[in-house]
């Protein structure tokens, strides 16, 4: 067994594709929309889904926004310099929420940048630094 999809629900869809592809380097690997239940499906991800796990971005036509809730933490993007990916996110619009640098306790770097739900994204440094 895998891990195949996380599913996010989003309030803007193309301003979503655009955060995970644009900003941070994923690729659109499908969409679907169904009409009948008024909805759209748009897989992004750094490489296929037969080989990784993936990003479903769920658009419900009637909703721009959601209630993160108190349980959602954040999903994990390893990165071999995240002081650099950071910069490039700054550059094209993204938000840091927390600055690259070693976590409290430790000696993994980590960075916390979020999409334009809100919805918290850890990068954690996969080469030392």
């Amino acid at each position: 067994m895998r891990i195949l999809h996380t599913m996010l629900r989003v309030g803007d869809l193309d301003r979503s594709i655009d955060f995970y592809t644009r900003v941070l380097g994923m690729k659109l690997i499908r969409k679907r929309e169904n009409e009948q239940y008024r909805y759209t499906l748009a897989f992004v991800g750094f490489g296929e889904e037969s080989e990784s796990a993936v990003l479903e971005l769920t658009y419900n036509w009637d909703t721009t926004e959601y209630d993160l809730g108190s349980g959602y933490g954040h999903i994990a993007i390893g990165s071999d310099d995240i002081y650099s990916t950071c910069d490039t996110i700054k550059q094209a619009g993204g938000i840091v929420s927390r600055d690259p640098g070693p976590v409290k306790g430790g000696t993994t770097h980590i960075a916390f940048v979020k999409d334009p739900d809100g919805y918290s994204i850890e990068l954690i440094q996969t080469k030392n630094p």
